[in-house]
């Protein structure tokens, strides 16, 4: 259900995946290699897509990726400890919420004939891409909404930016982990999901949701992310429930 809603939107669903797997996997260090392994597997299809159809071209997108990946790949092989990564995961999540309701208000806070300097998209990536890495998501929910703050393109170019975002930071991000020997993939738990995610995310790419737009799939995705946000926090970090 994550990949196919998440995938229809442009994004890989890392965050979403990570809330969800914090209830199911105790190891944390799994936590993060399969769900960046499922980012990888869902944007993969999404991305080609966007390139065939002329949506995406490389030379826009370079420099927001130069930078994040070798920061994503920097930011995964950070060794942390158990409750550390739960309180920045959980921090994460219930940031990347508030960023999924703020995209979907269409509330402008800036200027929209203002125009940027081009450093700004290699802080961005850069940014961008160390969180991600560091809690094992592609970095696409926190980036999509930044460049429709700013006005970067249309709302198809950012999606597809987004999603092209998630797979090279996903790329880096298992590296990263596999150079600080935290990669850890249980083979039933990743081939099982992997699958799983492939056929959602397909099924979201091809097929045009009617019942939901764009706006009530990201809306929905927010209260969830936000309330296992708590939870991971709360629970996971702090130990105070």
């Amino acid at each position: 259900m994550v990949a196919t809603l998440y995938s229809s939107v442009g994004f890989g669903g890392g965050s979403s995946y990570l809330a969800l797997l914090t209830l199911f996997v105790v190891s944390f260090f799994a936590i993060r290699s399969i769900a960046l392994v499922c980012n990888l597997v869902v944007v993969s299809g999404s991305t080609y897509l966007y390139f065939k159809h002329g949506h995406a071209r490389l030379k826009d997108f370079l420099p927001f990726v130069i930078t994040s990946i070798p920061m994503a790949f920097l930011g995964a092989s950070f060794r942390l400890k158990e409750e550390v990564f739960f309180i920045i995961l959980g921090s994460a999540l219930i940031i990347s919420s508030i960023f999924l309701i703020w995209q979907t208000s269409g509330i402008k806070l800036t200027d929209p004939s203002k125009v940027y300097p081009k450093y700004l998209s290699y802080v961005i990536g850069a940014t961008i891409g160390f969180l991600s890495g560091l809690v094992g998501i592609g970095g696409g929910i926190f980036l999509a909404p930044i460049l429709n703050h700013i006005n970067w393109d249309k709302s198809v170019k950012i999606a597809a930016l987004a999603s092209f975002f998630i797979l090279v930071n996903s790329i880096s991000g298992l590296g990263g982990l596999f150079l600080a020997g935290t990669l850890e993939l249980p083979w039933i738990e990743t081939l099982v999901l992997g699958i799983t995610v492939l056929l959602g995310g397909q099924l979201g790419i091809r097929l045009s949701l009617k019942k939901l737009s764009a706006k009530g799939i990201k809306r929905i995705t927010a209260i969830l992310v936000f309330v296992v946000g708590l939870r991971v926090l709360f629970v996971n970090g702090l130990g105070l429930f």
